[in-house]
């Protein structure tokens, strides 16, 4: 069973859609006692850093997210902004993030990018996983993704980031540490890539 959080941000149903059609179960956790029993879990986020981490913190799911995560070592998933939300903290707001994974969350430089819309990174790009990570098993290098962000992840440890994306700069696209795993790309907007990768998280 995969417990997809809703706090208020992100779109659940997407992904409750791709797993139906992967006849694989979820539920939706929306408070402290929906929590309960979650083996695998998806943390979803769209918008800015603090409005997704004061919805998160006022939710009533946060110490439990915790203890899950931390304590207990199930398997969880951050996209996009649930993605950017494991980190420390973000140069976009002045909150703290979860503190999941020691890393900061910062804007791309503009100068560095040379297309004319320059931000935010929108639209398709190649993810280059590195080799043999369970998350993008069946996954052909440069498989593309759908993107919208304008900042991007950076480890402090480099050996927690397992796929990187150009924009401008390369950038950690996909992060793992232990039982937690994170990526900056829409996979239930990125057709069968996006398919395959949730699929494979269910198997982890």
């Amino acid at each position: 069973m995969i417990t997809i959080i809703d706090y208020g941000v992100g779109n659940i149903y997407a992904f409750q859609n791709v797993y139906k059609r992967l006849n694989i179960p979820t539920k939706i956790a929306k408070t402290e006692q929906d929590l309960e029993g979650a083996e695998k879990l998806i943390l979803p986020g769209v918008g800015s850093f603090d409005y997704a981490m004061t919805q998160l913190n006022n939710s009533g799911m946060r110490e439990k997210l915790d203890a899950l995560v931390l304590e207990d070592k199930k398997p969880v998933i951050g996209i996009c902004v649930g993605m950017q939300m494991m980190a420390n903290g973000s140069d976009e707001g002045n909150l703290e993030g979860l503190k999941w994974i020691d890393a900061e969350v910062k804007k791309f430089d503009e100068a560095t990018i040379k297309y004319v819309t320059k931000l935010p990174h929108m639209g398709w790009n190649d993810v280059n996983p590195i080799d043999g990570h369970p998350l993008f098993k069946s996954l052909e290098k440069n498989a593309l993704f759908y993107f919208l962000h304008s900042f991007y992840f950076y480890c402090n440890d480099i050996n927690d980031s397992i796929a990187q994306s150009d924009y401008g700069i390369n950038f950690t696209s996909s992060v793992n540490h232990n039982n937690i795993y994170g990526i900056q790309f829409h996979p239930e907007k990125s057709h069968h890539y996006g398919e395959t990768l949730l699929h494979n998280f269910a198997k982890i």
